[in-house]
């Protein structure tokens, strides 16, 4: 699915209430953007069974103290983790997420820092690190260029 049909889709799914398929509308140029940098129209995301996304908590070798919470998105099916030490875990699941969602929801996630994109299939060395932070800049200069005064619902996604 092309990214404009990914946009179309979120506003078609939003809530009809006036203001949240205006905002995707005016946000949508800074999604697509992002969106096409990078190389994939969706990802994988390792959920659990109540379809929350797996959130991986990584510290700073040098300075414990320093941690950022991320969520991988794999290009493929192949690349997604699912086994654990001890064999395949069956409270995990991999699903096919649209970019354009993914980081949609990313805007929305307060816990989360980052998303990290693997870009090659096979291999987990080349990727694209998305941080929340900067995505909400970008969307609100973008918000900010239309005009558009309304704050951003914390639930948004």
């Amino acid at each position: 699915m092309d990214l404009q049909a990914q946009i179309q889709l979120l506003i078609d799914n939003a809530p009809q209430d006036g203001v949240i398929p205006q905002l995707v509308t005016a946000i949508a140029p800074v999604l697509s953007a992002i969106a096409q940098e990078l190389r994939h129209s969706q990802y994988y995301i390792l959920q659990n069974m109540e379809q929350s996304w797996v959130l991986t908590t990584l510290s700073d070798r040098a300075n414990p103290q320093l941690e950022k919470r991320v969520i991988y998105a794999f290009p493929t099916i192949q690349d997604v983790p699912l086994r654990s030490s001890a064999g395949l875990d069956p409270q995990l699941v991999a699903a096919p997420i649209p970019v354009i969602h993914i980081l949609f929801q990313l805007v929305a996630m307060e816990p989360v820092d980052s998303i990290v994109f693997f870009e090659t299939p096979r291999t987990n060395t080349d990727s694209v690190e998305v941080r929340r932070a900067d995505l909400q800049n970008l969307i609100q200069q973008q918000l900010q260029q239309n005009r558009v005064k309304k704050e951003i619902p914390p639930d948004i996604a």
